[in-house]
């Protein structure tokens, strides 16, 4: 069986051939603005406004906790905008961060990846801004993903 493969790098620019879907979690209010979306944005224009159209518009459409929204940016990229956070920040009610929201939507994403015959990458989902803890994200990246063959690589930004 396959095994998530870890990274030093950014997970923006994956250096395998073949289709890339780029994995990340937004928000469910409409916020793009800080942590690994800075750097989708910095490459590509497309996600933001795709993300921010959604949420407008979400009163006739999916947009919520759970759902993923695919934009593609190249000829073999595809990036994963995936409601995985109630709200941004810690409050009294805790972290952002939702991890049924965070299973549902790599379900989602297992589907398109098998759809496209993609490699997913990502940075460590639901772990920054959103309050995650990894011991609890991967084993649902191993779930949904690593155990239907999809090959995952996570990266850890820096040196």
């Amino acid at each position: 069986m396959r095994e998530i493969r870890y990274v030093r790098g950014d997970a923006t620019v994956p250096s395998v051939k073949g289709v890339k879907l780029i994995a990340h979690v937004c928000n469910d209010i409409g916020g793009w603005g800080k942590g690994f979306v800075l750097a989708i944005s910095r490459r590509w224009p497309e996600p933001e406004a795709a993300y921010r159209a959604w949420h407008r518009d979400r009163a006739a459409n999916d947009f919520g906790l759970g759902a993923v929204q695919f934009v593609q940016v190249g000829r073999y990229a595809w990036v994963a905008n995936m409601v995985g956070q109630r709200g941004i920040g810690t409050s009294s009610k805790g972290v952002p961060v939702r991890y049924e929201a965070i299973d549902a939507a790599l379900g989602r994403l297992a589907g398109k990846a098998e759809e496209l015959g993609a490699s997913v990458h990502m940075p460590r989902i639901g772990c920054g801004l959103a309050g995650g803890k990894w011991s609890r994200v991967e084993p649902l990246i191993t779930e949904r993903l690593v155990q239907r063959g999809i090959a995952v690589t996570v990266y850890d930004h820096g040196d």
